[in-house]
């Protein structure tokens, strides 16, 4: 089997990639970059952008299904990128698919597509897509799972998105350098009551469960033209495990503390600020990230386990210890 996956360079996407190789299918990675790691493994690079049809309709010939991981992940920026990677990278996609005759589409979403700024405890697929949103990213990822659910069953190509929450591991180079950034700056404060339950998923489940679906994406099965939360099955207490983590590398727990409200309304004046003046980094609070740190955010995934036979196979404490042993830094006793 040869498969595509768009942003094969990234975090899970590289994860995707190398273990379909070990498996012995054929991959070919449509990304920015030459990724000379990933030819020295056998991967094809086909080097575009997503935003370019042409290049993606090119890319998909030849294809037997695609993984399309590619996106713009982050809490601030400019709506024409977000729309034209998230949203229009994904058209493009879909028509390279249709246009080349692929048969099989697994598309990786958010579970941030249905987060309403509330707390979100245990609930499945049925829960529906807020009315707004206050970020770019969640908005046009939406619009983009909409697009891929909508394409299922259509010239022959069959669809199914996957929605893995907070996906950590060795090699990340978005969330967790993130966090121990600010830790390390003294810049990481505990938002609300320190004791919101989320979900987080390991990467080589959230990679595992990419390779199960699309096994599983054939007509008449129940995977088609469906979405699905992915993660460990177990939330954790979203700032214990910040500090566990902290800890295990040698850095300060995080122990100040702000609450919803004030780091909300800091993030809505640092938005007003940043927009005015059309600054392109990131502020250090947005009122979608104060919701994300101190609200509660955990989904029942049993209909992954059901329909696609999905089981985390790393545990989190095994994970941590990865992560922990990949960083490099000394673990304290007891932990």
């Amino acid at each position: 089997m040869k498969y595509l996956v768009t942003g094969g360079g990234g975090f899970l996407g590289r994860y995707i990639v190398e273990k379909l190789i070990a498996r012995g299918d054929s991959v070919r990675v449509l990304g920015r970059g030459r990724y000379p790691e990933l030819e020295k493994l056998g991967a094809e690079i086909a080097q575009a952008d997503l935003r370019d049809p042409r290049a993606v309709t090119g890319a998909c010939d030849r294809i037997d299904a695609v993984f399309h991981v590619a996106a713009l992940p982050a809490v601030w920026g400019k709506w024409h990128d977000f729309y034209g990677i998230n949203v229009k990278g994904t058209e493009n996609v879909l028509a390279g698919c249709r246009a080349q005759g692929v048969p099989r589409l697994v598309y990786t979403s958010t579970p941030s597509v249905v987060f309403d700024q509330s707390d979100l405890s245990n609930i499945d697929e049925s829960y529906p897509y807020p009315k707004r949103y206050n970020c770019y990213y969640p908005e046009t990822k939406a619009m983009a799972e909409r697009l891929v659910t909508a394409a299922n069953g259509r010239d022959g190509l069959l669809t199914t998105s996957l929605r893995p929450h907070l996906v950590w591991g060795p090699r990340d180079n978005h969330l967790i350098p993130k966090v121990l950034q600010r830790a390390r700056a003294g810049q990481l404060f505990i938002v609300g009551d320190g004791l919101n339950k989320v979900d987080i998923t390991y990467v080589e489940n959230a990679a595992d469960a990419h390779l199960q679906a699309a096994d599983c994406l054939k007509a008449g099965s129940p995977v088609a033209g469906q979405v699905y939360f992915i993660s460990q099955g177990e939330p954790v207490l979203l700032w214990e495990f910040i500090n566990r983590l902290l800890e295990r590398l040698g850095i300060p727990k995080v122990t100040r503390a702000v609450s919803y409200n004030s780091a909300r309304s800091v993030g809505a004046v640092l938005e007003m600020v940043y927009g005015l003046f059309s600054l392109s980094a990131e502020p250090r609070m947005t009122r979608f990230l104060a919701a994300q740190l101190a609200k509660s955010h955990y989904f029942d995934i049993s209909r992954a386990k059901r329909d696609f036979g999905y089981e985390p196979r790393i545990s989190t404490r095994e994970g941590l210890e990865r992560l922990v042993a990949y960083l490099g830094r000394p673990s304290c006793s007891g932990t």
